[in-house]
């Protein structure tokens, strides 16, 4: 095992303990569990979690990047003209 991995794995445990404490001390305080929950967790074996797009928001981002093509598209026809 190489040092990245070995670092990765430890990273990735030292991640499930701090979970774990956090999860103890809102169980203690009387708070739930989801407050906890890292945004950006990492999965055990050090990967990142995917993350996911709303339909609306692939929509939008596909109109924005039409637009901006169109735009380049237009101002390169301009200049050949």
């Amino acid at each position: 095992m190489n040092i990245v991995e070995a670092l990765h794995s430890e990273e990735a445990k030292l991640q499930r303990q701090l979970t774990a404490i956090k999860s103890a001390i809102a169980a203690l305080n009387g708070g739930g569990t989801a407050a906890v929950t890292p945004r950006h967790a990492s999965s055990p074996n050090g990967a990142s979690t995917k993350r996911t797009m709303s339909a609306a928001v692939r929509a939008k981002i596909a109109r924005s990047a039409k637009a901006r093509w169109a735009k380049i598209r237009a101002e390169k026809a301009k200049k050949a003209k």
